[in-house]
C-alpha cells in the first residue's frame, strides 16, 4: 500500500510520462493506492479557480477512480485531522498536511514530487 499525493494522482491518470522512474517502480510494486479525499477537493478547487483543466468533469473523474481496483479513496477521519495539526512541520498547506498525516498514520510510503514533503516525510518517494 502506498499513498499518492494530488499531483501524483493527476500524473498517473492523465500524464504518466511525468512520473519519475522511482515513482513508477513503487506504484507498480503496490497493489493499493490510497488517496485521501482531500485530493479530490484540491483538484475540484483548482478547476474552479482556473488553475487546472481536466478532460472530464470532477464527478466523472471520481467515478473513474472509484472503478479502478487499485484506488482506495479514504475520508479524512478525526485521527488524520489531529495528526495533521500535530506534525512538527512548518508547512501551511492543509491539503499537504492531511496527505502526509494519512501516510504517517498508515506507516506507508507517500509518492510525491513535492520537495517540501520529500524533505519532511522520510518515506516519501519520487
Amino acid at each position: 500500500m502506498i499513498v499518492l499525493d494530488t499531483s501524483t494522482l493527476l500524473f498517473w491518470t492523465f500524464a504518466p510520462e511525468k512520473l519519475s522512474a522511482n515513482a513508477l517502480k513503487a506504484m507498480e510494486a503496490s497493489s493499493t493506492y490510497v488517496v485521501n479525499a482531500v485530493s479530490i477537493w484540491e483538484i475540484a478547487w483548482k478547476i474552479r479557480r482556473g488553475k487546472l483543466v481536466l478532460p472530464v468533469s470532477v464527478r466523472a473523474y471520481v467515478d473513474l477512480l472509484l472503478d479502478t481496483e487499485r484506488i482506495d479513496i479514504r475520508p479524512t477521519e478525526l485521527a488524520i485531522w489531529l495528526q495533521s495539526v500535530e506534525l512538527d512541520w512548518e508547512h501551511k498547506d492543509p491539503a499537504d498536511r492531511i496527505i502526509v498525516a494519512t501516510a504517517s498514520l498508515l506507516g506507508c510510503p507517500l509518492v510525491t514530487s513535492d520537495r517540501r514533503i520529500q524533505e519532511f516525510y522520510a518515506l516519501a518517494i519520487w
